[in-house]
């Protein structure tokens, strides 16, 4: 079983709705995607890839390489069909392995109930070969063999990431309510951000946007800030090909002159927080960060930037009258020093994004832990509506 050098499927999990730009990732990457779903990209390719695809992927959750597909119509068939594959040229005896799943089948009300059928089928067949077993429990820092179980279709992969990638690794203290790295990524892939203009995030909180554009912009990948993958516990691990694409990704960082990158913050604490984290990150040079109300932030002028807000959406009616007025404040900000810029709001309250008073040029779906999000695009044109039309010609301006 060298998983290392043997092509297999591989299925790259992501959150709902970032799919697009996992792929646009996938593809950059050099890899040719088989298919595109709701939470994921399929490919194939080698254990060896994965390694890879793991350092460099933004968008992505997990990284299964697929074992073996097979039938199954109840849990014991299950455990006789894994029991049979040679677990002992994959795992150490004296090892730690975890098992997760996914699991819809008539026959099962709790996955847990398959989970262990699975550390039971790799237990015993190890013990049965060798003499001797590994441990197993739910920590996600060893090996992670995944199952996934619909109807009578089943599938084992090696989660060859672990714990998830969606996290970024950089990000010590979140702070409140922190957007979560991945979905930052993906929203600011969205944006019409060039990587070299200028890059605003008022009311920044923790500034994971802030620090994701930095990292972008530098390219910089997650992979430099995190050490431990399933896949460094697996048997025929070489240890020197990871170090070979960690040294790519050090190779591969930029600096980009001029770079202006502005996050600010009422909150001296979140402001305080922010230049942890993007010390973390390595990128605390090319961001610029104030205490101040998000009217005070200063957007250089005469450019044509991204300006990018992520206000709270409000859970509670007090929270929400108040929020209205944040909501027009915001909108009247755009429109009076922000001229020239691509504008963009993250927000899960639609009700709310009508208080901004502009019209969006885009709505695009994104989705949390939560809540159904959209991110709004508007184009906040310079000059008179005459004076695009004439100088411009544009047919159907937003401001």
């Amino acid at each position: 079983m060298n998983v290392f050098n043997i092509p297999s499927r591989i299925i790259i999990t992501c959150n709902k709705r970032l799919s697009p730009y996992l792929e646009r990732e996938v593809v950059e990457l050099g890899f040719d995607p088989v298919s595109t779903f709701q939470t994921g990209v399929e490919l194939r390719g080698t254990v060896t890839d994965c390694i890879r695809l793991n350092l460099n992927l933004r968008c992505a959750s997990q990284v299964h390489y697929s074992l073996k597909e097979f039938n199954a119509n109840k849990p014991d068939d299950i455990y006789n069909t894994l029991y049979k594959m040679p677990w002992e040229e994959l795992l150490a005896s004296d090892g730690y392995f975890s098992v997760t799943s996914n699991v819809e089948h008539i026959t099962v009300n709790n996955n847990l109930f398959v989970n262990v059928k699975v550390k039971d089928a790799i237990v015993d067949r190890i013990r049965s070969k060798t003499g001797s077993r590994p441990d197993s429990g739910p920590l996600l820092t060893h090996t992670v063999i995944h199952l996934f179980w619909r109807e009578g279709r089943a599938e084992v992969f090696l989660d060859t990431a672990g714990e998830t990638l969606a996290k970024h690794g950089y990000r010590k203290i979140p702070g409140k309510a922190p957007m979560l790295e991945a979905l930052a990524a993906a929203t600011i892939m969205a944006t019409k951000w060039d990587r070299k203009s200028p890059f605003i995030n008022p009311m920044c909180g923790s500034s994971t946007l802030a620090i994701e554009a930095a990292l972008m912009a530098t390219n910089r990948r997650p992979g430099l800030y995190r050490t431990n993958y399933s896949f460094m516990h697996v048997k025929g691990y070489d240890e020197d090909v990871y170090a070979m694409e960690y040294r790519k990704l050090e190779d591969q960082i930029q600096h980009v002159e001029g770079l202006e990158i502005k996050a600010t913050d009422i909150s001296d604490d979140a402001i305080k927080i922010s230049k942890v984290n993007a010390g973390m990150a390595g990128v605390e040079k090319y961001i610029s960060f104030d205490v101040c109300d998000f009217e005070a932030t200063e957007v250089p002028q005469e450019k044509q930037g991204v300006i990018y807000f992520n206000p709270e959406y409000g859970e509670r009616l007090g929270e929400v009258t108040e929020l209205e007025k944040t909501y027009a404040r915001i909108g009247d900000f755009l429109k009076k020093k922000c001229k020239g810029y691509s504008g963009y709001i993250f927000t899960g309250n639609l009700d709310l994004a009508k208080k901004i008073g502009l019209k969006a040029s885009h709505r695009i779906e994104f989705y949390t832990a939560k809540l159904d999000c959209r991110l709004l695009e508007y184009e906040l044109y310079s000059g008179s509506r005459r004076e695009r039309k004439e100088g411009e010609n544009v047919s159907s301006p937003n401001v």
